[in-house]
């Protein structure tokens, strides 16, 4: 039975604030936040992609978050 997909639900969001700098939620509670170039990086890969692809991208750049070999 294939697992079911934790972000199927699209737990995460993001914020661009008026200084640039890129907040990134997870159900609603702030997690990341990206400033300067890693912002502008962000910005420029989540342009034009379709959720699922954004869900992936924000959850690779909270950094630890889900590496696959938690326990159930």
């Amino acid at each position: 039975m294939p697992e079911p997909d934790p972000l199927a639900d699209e737990p995460f969001s993001y914020l661009v604030r008026a200084d640039a700098t890129v907040v990134i939620h997870y159900r609603a509670a702030p997690v990341t936040l990206l400033r300067g170039k890693a912002a502008a990086r962000f910005m420029t890969r989540v342009a034009g992609v379709e959720a699922a692809a954004a869900q992936q991208l924000m959850a690779r750049a909270t950094g630890n978050f889900k590496r696959g070999n938690e326990r159930r």
